[in-house]
């Protein structure tokens, strides 16, 4: 028990100093443009890094979760908005989980 609450607050040390030391050591506004467009990007890459692992291993085999994946992909290139792009991508899982 007194190893967990350890972990725990060091765990919320590591946590805290991470929002806080980049407030703190950036005072002004950051005009470079090659900065701005990593951190403009960074959201978006830790959502993708966490969710296609996910994607593959969230169905009964792996080519199935990649034949969903590239379909979802091409649906949203030709513009469908998310819900129809999940339906079909869950549709194609389903299809293929029944064949495989």
């Amino acid at each position: 028990m007194h190893n967990a609450v350890i972990y725990v607050l060091i765990m919320a040390l590591v946590t805290y100093l991470i929002r806080v030391l980049p407030l703190t050591l950036i005072r002004r506004e950051i005009k470079n443009p090659v900065i701005r467009s990593f951190l403009y990007y960074v959201p978006y890459v830790t959502l993708a890094v966490m969710t296609f692992p996910a994607i593959l291993s969230a169905t009964g085999s792996v080519i199935s979760g990649a034949a969903a994946f590239i379909a979802g992909i091409l649906l949203a290139w030709f513009g469908l908005p998310l819900l129809p792009v999940s339906v079909l991508s869950c549709a194609v899982v389903f299809v293929l989980e029944l064949f495989l």
